[in-house]
């Protein structure tokens, strides 16, 4: 964090502040679509969450401060070391790219009755091989930001001890968890803090069965030391199909994928254009469907998720126990230990993707911490490539994101009538 006279900026420590699903994505769309250009949309879907005109002005001038990240050749020789499956061609791109903040067009719409307050709009446009990058970074940003002049009423009492005991309790119970924070933290400092102290809670916890596999921030995984982790977004899915058409998208989807990734990174997001319309794809190539590890759980309910998906690896003849289901829908530690219940009944491997009720689970001053200090509930979605619109259902069908007559033809080839 820097200041100005009007207030801090807040820019990443590294260029390797993200997750690590945008470098397997960017590595996978700098082979196959080095040319194809995009742009992306922010949604703020909390609308009475507003921001100041303070705050917009604060985010602008941390965007132009992007551009002076690079990769360090410290940090690329742990990917060479850490990430074997990032070639040394992409490595070569990471290590020269720069995020180009013209890139970004950033608006400011305010309230009729407050003029210091409304809603902010973000744009990235460019070719998808650059602008893939933007999401995360400007996320963790804005959402900073936000709780640094706007959202005010918290502190960090008390932050190290809750997220001790959550990782405690999930190491107890024989967990596998990843922390996925990084879009939604409160703050850099409070991912940091939970990252450091999951760590410590499995490592008291010897006789877990369960692991730490790691966190998606591939910067911080550097830091402590541990792994980082992820695979696929829906944006991949969305891209593809938008490019070729929704015929086979989700097929094509993974055999492009797999064309990069032979031997690793292969857990299946499901729920682009919904999970049944997944299955379509996957029951049609079960020696892909038996190299690929399993799946992941990213929207809907999640309880009708694994018994579904063992019927699907049964009519294939797949052995599902050898499969993994990742979850990493809003998950809490409760949530968590559910599932992990049900799968070990249905004799799947669970492993949970844990974001914003780790990195950003505060109480207000006011209240007397009796009372959530929400996070904000932001997005960043892939909105055009290849100048066609993109569409993006998942399992809860009434809630579409992209463009109306891009969802209108997905939902007709994949013959979904919600």
């Amino acid at each position: 964090m820097t200041s100005t006279d009007n207030g801090p900026l807040i820019v990443p420590p590294s260029i390797l502040d993200t997750d690590l699903y945008k470098l397997s994505m960017q590595q996978a769309v700098l082979t196959h679509f080095p040319n194809v250009g995009a742009s992306y949309r922010f949604t703020n879907r909390t609308l009475e969450d507003t921001f100041t005109r303070r705050c917009f002005e604060l985010f602008k001038k941390s965007v132009q401060e992007f551009a002076n990240l690079a990769l360090s050749p410290d940090e690329r020789s742990w990917l060479e070391r850490t990430c074997p499956y990032l070639k040394q061609g992409y490595l070569d791109y990471l290590q020269s790219y720069r995020f180009r903040p013209e890139q970004i067009t950033i608006t400011f719409e305010p309230l009729p009755e407050d003029t210091n307050r409304g809603q902010i709009g973000i744009v990235a446009e460019g070719l998808w091989v650059e602008t893939i990058m933007w999401e995360v970074p400007l996320m963790a940003c804005l959402s900073e930001l936000y709780f640094t002049v706007v959202n005010t009423d918290w502190d960090y009492e008390c932050q190290s001890e809750e997220a001790y005991t959550k990782g405690k309790i999930l190491a107890e119970s024989d967990c596998i968890i990843s922390e996925f924070g990084t879009r939604r933290r409160r703050s850099y400092r409070t991912q940091d803090l939970v990252v450091d102290e999951l760590i410590k809670a499995y490592k008291n916890t010897p006789s877990c069965r369960g692991r730490l596999a790691g966190t998606s921030n591939v910067h911080l995984a550097r830091l402590h030391g541990i792994t980082p982790v992820g695979t696929i977004a829906h944006e991949w899915f969305m891209g593809v199909a938008a490019i070729g058409g929704y015929e086979n998208a989700n097929g094509r989807a993974m055999d492009l994928w797999e064309a990069v990734y032979p031997n690793v990174l292969l857990v299946a997001l499901t729920d682009t254009f919904s999970t049944e319309a997944f299955y379509q794809d996957f029951v049609k190539d079960p020696e892909r469907a038996r190299r690929w590890t399993g799946l992941r759980q990213d929207s809907g309910d999640p309880f009708v998720y694994a018994p579904r998906a063992r019927e699907i690896y049964q009519s294939m003849t797949i052995d599902h126990t050898t499969k993994i289901i990742v979850y990493s829908d809003a998950l809490t530690v409760d949530k968590a230990l559910a599932l992990k219940k049900q799968c070990d009944e249905v004799g799947f491997t669970a492993s949970f993707g844990i974001g914003t009720s780790l990195s950003n689970d505060f109480r207000s001053i006011s209240s007397g911490r009796e009372q959530k200090n929400k996070a904000l509930n932001i997005v960043i979605k892939l909105y055009q490539v290849d100048g066609k619109f993109c569409a993006k259902i998942s399992d809860e069908l009434t809630k579409n994101t992209g463009n109306k007559e891009a969802i209108r033809q997905a939902k007709k080839v994949f013959g979904i009538n919600v």
